[in-house]
């Protein structure tokens, strides 16, 4: 028997607010507030209904590409989840290092 590699969950995007970048062919990006949304259900990372949030969903954008040193579709992005970035993943120049035990007990 062999051991199945653990494959690591991809994130769409969810976003207050949408724009249309004209240099990529009229592509529909996040803007606004961004939050991490696994497709196919109703919810954000961090708990947030889609629909009573009124939050647009964007299944072609990657989660990573919403930070901004991504250089990705962060163009309009205001605002990334700290939940959610937390839940997610988040790396980058503001971002904390993950926590690691420096001296564990013998």
């Amino acid at each position: 028997m062999g051991q199945r590699m653990k494959r690591g969950k991809r994130y769409g995007v969810a976003a207050s607010g949408q724009w249309s970048d004209e240099e990529d062919g009229r592509r529909r990006l996040p803007a606004g507030e961004v939050h991490a949304w696994e497709p196919g259900r109703n919810e954000t990372v961090c708990g947030l209904s889609l629909s009573r949030s009124q939050l647009v969903r964007f299944p072609h954008v990657r989660w990573p590409d919403t930070f901004p040193e991504s250089g990705g579709a962060a163009d309009r992005v205001q605002r990334v989840c700290r939940r959610c970035a937390s839940m997610a993943g988040r790396r980058g120049s503001d971002a904390r290092p993950r926590w690691q035990r420096v001296r564990p007990r013998p």
